[in-house]
């Protein structure tokens, strides 16, 4: 939120009438083309999600590579895929990637399971109860109490979905989940058409907690790159470390979509 009233002081824009299906902003979370960027470099990668919160980690932008996503609901599921536990790796990533299940097939937040198995013909109470169960992690812990595998099986609920619900330990509430992806589509607005204004606030938010450093960042793009594969090189790299390493890789995109830093000066800083 702080980011977002900046971004708005700066630009005069009100994040709230950002359209939440615009096409460039959607496009970074499968390409860095929207950008002006190519997909081969090796730190920017195939998407252009790096600072934008919530799809900004290594892990989450292997997601975006993994799925493609080319509609916010899918964004929304993939916030609930990371948030929960073994939500997404060992259980609806091998669904998606062996094509058992597309991403709307899989399980992304804990309402995902209530309205699946309503839309079966099942109880609404019951299918309220399985939801609860799975969510909190019973199930997994207990298994599923007695009865309600035939009661699923009976309303054609798919193995492979029961045997993904058996593995979840906990699951992202999906109100929450649209939440944060709209303050991230809003943020990633900006990042495509007020470039300079998301990379000021950007910088400015991490200078705030000792992430930004002006001696290794403020001189090229060689420097940037260069302490970028020092620290990834580092196999005993610091929690301090990997907070620079995140704030360079947003400083390494800034130089190449053609910005730069100029000397502090009194009259503009």
């Amino acid at each position: 939120p702080t980011m977002i009233r900046m971004l708005e002081d700066m630009t005069g824009v009100n994040a709230r009438e950002i359209p939440l299906d615009d096409p460039e902003t959607m496009g970074i979370f499968c390409s860095a083309a929207p950008l002006g960027l190519t997909d081969d470099d090796p730190i920017v990668g195939k998407t252009g999600t790096i600072g934008i919160p919530e799809f900004g980690t290594g892990f989450t932008r292997q997601m975006l590579v993994d799925t493609q996503p080319k509609g916010f609901d899918i964004l929304v599921r993939l916030s609930g895929f990371s948030h929960g536990t073994d939500v997404w790796l060992g259980n609806a990533k091998d669904l998606i990637m062996s094509g058992t299940a597309t991403v709307n097939q899989t399980v992304g937040c804990r309402d995902d399971i209530m309205l699946y198995l309503i839309s079966r013909g099942m109880d609404a109470k019951l299918s309220f109860k399985i939801m609860e169960s799975v969510r909190k992690g019973k199930v997994k812990r207990g298994g599923f109490q007695d009865g309600w595998v035939e009661t699923m099986q009976e309303h054609g609920v798919p193995e492979w979905y029961i045997t993904s619900l058996s593995k979840i330990a906990y699951l992202f509430p999906k109100a929450h989940a649209v939440a944060y992806v709209m303050m991230a589509f809003r943020i990633a607005w900006f990042k495509v058409h007020e470039p300079l204004a998301f990379y000021s606030a950007y910088f400015y938010r991490r200078s705030q907690k000792g992430g930004f450093d002006e001696g290794m960042m403020c001189h090229g793009i060689e420097l940037v790159k260069k302490k970028l594969q020092e620290i990834k090189a580092d196999e005993d790299s610091t929690a301090k470390d990997d907070d620079l390493f995140t704030t360079l890789e947003v400083c390494y995109e800034f130089y190449l979509r053609g910005f730069t830093f100029a000397p502090i000066d009194i009259y503009h800083s």
